[in-house]
């Protein structure tokens, strides 16, 4: 990154270019491209955390017991499937756009994620089947993730795109939070509302995406499919994240499976393709992975710091829906069929922060450059995870509110001014490969940081959630022979029955032995404090040491955007 310049090839690339087509601009198509691929993002965007809220519901609708380890599995599947499926089609995407026009991959996108949405609300009661369709959303979600960025900055000269993704950004992370609230409301009414949510909204989109949206850049045929590109990154990333997910399973001998024999043998051969897409990348002709756009400073510093701050906060979400609908809200007095709904609705002043920051400071690295702005939201997001260590168990709700209003400031700081110095910062016959590379980057974090999150707090529980489980168990009368058996339940359940909602009490106390207890032990243990105060202090030692380190990673991410150099941009012909 020591060079705010290009190399002479990409300056020559971007010369003949817009010599040859330049770029189109009519003044009322880019509102048209700005407002369906902001719609395109926002049903993207609601779907990949509308599970978050409404796996209880859906589980129970097909009969799947969260707590069993199948019912943990399906549920990693249901959550990061779409991500993992995303995350690593997003820059071949990229790079079959630019080949073969983004409008009409775009439009593809959309026509799949809407067919996709369809097959999910008339889903039989299959939980892998519908794990399947989630995919498919994940392959249609990539080609409108790895577009709608180069479609804007197709449609908007250089001054005013920042503007436009911020607002493109807000329906991205402000579909994030709305999923939340959808998921919580629409699932208390009928789990498959879920999904049927998108369907008119994709109609709509993809027949308005097909009559409205045009070419604005002359695809390039000339240039051939790094096939071997292709197979070894898909193929690694994939047995990457798959081997993260097995490393937060309990196996018959341990607590999580980073030990397992299954694990390194997909690990290791992940790692190996990922080292050699990096040498094929250096070598083949017409690059998927276009490695020289890294010599641009403004690219490089941009897509490192996009890529560490989504590991900090990718699965904040997560982690503080844990904290709420697993301890907080029960103690607050919330029955536990209620925790979904009211995690999502407290969750909202983080989504209020982005819409306030995300347009504002987008407009403003327009005429002032990115780097201030941007370092200065990951500087913000440093102290909201540095604050957030803070807050004991029981927590007034007045300081989470500002807190989640900090981080959502951080945010919209962060994203816009950052997506538009990475996208003005390459040749427009490399935006398409440009934008999947960056979602790339984006989607890969987020699923790391979610399997990130998962490693910590389930270690921390199962250090000391068995002697606390015990503990609890036999000071309220349980028999304690019954009580080590409870106590030795694996904690991934314990973490699950948290985060979906459930009073885990009432299944893992036999009935049997349940009616032979006194009614006043029996109230107890189903009450809605006594799972939350038995847990609180694993989970919350865990959440802790998650934040700190996400104070660290931001403020790292902080450090690289600072020297992203001055504003570079490339001039439209």
């Amino acid at each position: 990154m020591n060079s705010n310049k290009p190399s002479n090839r990409l300056l020559e690339a971007n010369a003949k270019y817009n010599e040859k087509f330049g770029d189109r601009k009519p003044g009322n198509y880019k509102w048209i491209a700005l407002s369906n691929t902001t719609l395109g993002v926002l049903m993207a965007s609601i779907t990949g955390n509308i599970m978050l809220i409404s796996l209880p519901a859906i589980f129970r609708g097909v009969n799947v017991d969260p707590l069993s380890t199948s019912g943990a599995n399906y549920m990693l599947w249901m959550l990061m499937g779409f991500n993992v499926v995303t995350a690593t089609l997003l820059v071949t995407f990229g790079r079959l756009s630019d080949m073969y026009g983004r409008v009409k991959l775009y439009n593809l996108g959309f026509a799949v994620f809407t067919i996709a949405s369809i097959a999910l609300f008339f889903t039989p009661s299959n939980v892998v089947y519908m794990i399947v369709m989630r995919m498919v959303q994940g392959i249609g979600a990539g080609f409108l993730f790895s577009n709608s960025m180069a479609i804007i900055t197709d449609a908007f000269g250089p001054k005013e795109r920042g503007m436009a993704m911020g607002l493109n950004q807000i329906s991205s992370v402000g579909g994030n939070l709305i999923g939340l609230i959808l998921g919580g409301l629409l699932s208390a009414i009928d789990w498959r509302l879920v999904f049927l949510v998108n369907v008119p909204v994709g109609l709509f989109g993809t027949v308005w995406a097909y009559l409205k949206l045009k070419e604005q850049t002359q695809p390039d045929k000339s240039k051939k499919i790094d096939w071997w590109g292709n197979i070894t990154f898909a193929a690694g990333l994939v047995l990457i994240l798959i081997a993260f997910t097995i490393g937060i399973m309990p196996t018959k001998t341990s607590v999580m499976g980073w030990g397992s024999f299954k694990l390194w043998t997909l690990m290791i051969p992940g790692i190996i393709l990922m080292i050699a897409f990096v040498f094929i990348e250096m070598r083949v002709q017409s690059p998927m992975f276009h490695l020289q756009l890294f010599k641009i400073r403004a690219f490089a510093a941009g897509n490192i710091s996009l890529f560490l701050s989504s590991i900090a906060r990718g699965g904040l979400n997560f982690i503080l829906i844990i904290w709420l609908q697993g301890i907080w809200l029960p103690l607050h007095g919330y029955n536990f069929e209620q925790t979904p709904l009211w995690a999502g609705i407290y969750m909202f002043p983080m989504m209020a922060g982005f819409f306030i920051m995300g347009p504002l400071c987008g407009k403003l690295s327009d005429r002032y450059g990115a780097r201030e702005f941007a370092t200065g939201g990951m500087a913000l997001s440093t102290i909201g995870f540095v604050l957030l260590n803070f807050l004991p168990v029981n927590f007034d709700y007045i300081w989470l509110f500002f807190i989640l209003i900090l981080l959502g400031l951080g945010m919209g700081m962060f994203a816009a001014p950052n997506t538009s110095a990475v996208m003005n910062s390459v040749p427009a016959e490399f935006r398409g490969v440009a934008s999947g590379m960056r979602s790339t980057f984006q989607n890969t974090g987020t699923s790391l940081s979610m399997a990130f999150y998962f490693t910590i707090i389930i270690a921390g529980l199962s250090t000391k959630l068995p002697a606390t489980l015990n503990a609890g168990l036999m000071h309220a009368g349980v028999p304690a022979k019954i009580a080590q058996k409870i106590s030795e339940m694996p904690p991934t359940s314990a973490l699950f029955a948290a985060f979906l909602g459930y009073n885990p009490m009432q299944q893992m106390v036999p009935a049997s032995i349940m009616h032979t207890l006194p009614k006043a032990t029996q109230t107890l243990l189903v009450s809605k404090t006594f799972f939350p105060n038995i847990i609180a202090p694993a989970v919350m030692s865990s959440l802790q040491l998650a934040f700190w380190i996400s104070a660290a990673i931001s403020l790292i991410a902080a450090v690289v955007s600072l020297f992203r150099g001055k504003q570079f941009i490339y001039e439209d012909k």
